[in-house]
């Protein structure tokens, strides 16, 4: 009689270079794990996440764009949610912006993002991380439009928008506030998000939202 052991897949390491099939499979099979990425078939496991340096800087980028959303149909909001992107890139952002309709992105039947949403946005410790690097080049070659990351350690904040494949800079106005390109009235307050002013970030969203091309924006997603 011969007996039969299950086949133990191994756990998810940084450094692994796998196929998006094999890190799909070794993910699903580690359901303890919060946050695992594959960047140009290579691996990348989360660290525990700090409190000032991450887990506030999300709760403040999650409630500007989920009152965006809430204030815009047609547009819909995710906090982290994995994205497959193509054969070597499945990232897991710290949140994303979507058209739900008429957008580059679809919601497959096992319920993940497939395709490049219209905003992603991540948090990085500094200008050194991959979300600069790595990620940025994978987020253009795949058409994302648009690529904000905060740099917590180093107080920046980066915006980036895409013209004819390449990704432009959007930089503050007289006023002080970058606005995005793809989401009318969606506004930012970089200054007081790195304060973290949150009324101040939200009474500059409501400003945005209240503007006529915001509404002229609604109004074509509701065709």
């Amino acid at each position: 009689m011969t007996i039969e052991y299950p086949v133990k897949l191994p756990p998810l390491e940084n450094g692994d270079r796998l196929t998006r099939d094999e890190f799909e499979r070794r993910y699903a099979a580690m359901p303890h794990l919060k946050k695992a990425e594959l960047i140009e078939g290579i691996v990348y496991v989360a660290s525990p996440l700090r409190y000032r340096s991450h887990s506030q800087p999300h709760l403040f980028l999650i409630t500007w764009l989920g009152t965006y959303c809430a204030a815009t149909p047609g547009v819909e909001a995710a906090d982290a949610p994995t994205i497959r992107l193509d054969g070597d890139n499945e990232p897991q952002p710290d949140a994303i912006l979507r058209l739900s309709h008429g957008g580059r992105s679809r919601i497959t039947a096992d319920d993940y993002i497939e395709g490049a949403p219209e905003l992603v946005v991540e948090i990085a410790a500094s200008s050194a991380a991959y979300d600069l690097h790595d990620k940025l080049k994978v987020y253009r070659r795949n058409g994302v439009q648009e690529y904000l990351v905060w740099c917590t350690y180093d107080r920046q904040i980066y915006w980036f928008s895409l013209e004819a494949g390449e990704y432009q800079p959007l930089t503050a106005d007289a006023e002080g506030m970058i606005r995005s390109r793809q989401f009318p009235g969606l506004w930012l307050a970089p200054e007081a998000l790195l304060a973290h002013d949150l009324g101040r970030v939200l009474q500059v969203l409501q400003q945005g939202i209240a503007t006529p091309e915001h509404q002229a924006f609604v109004a074509r997603q509701q065709r």
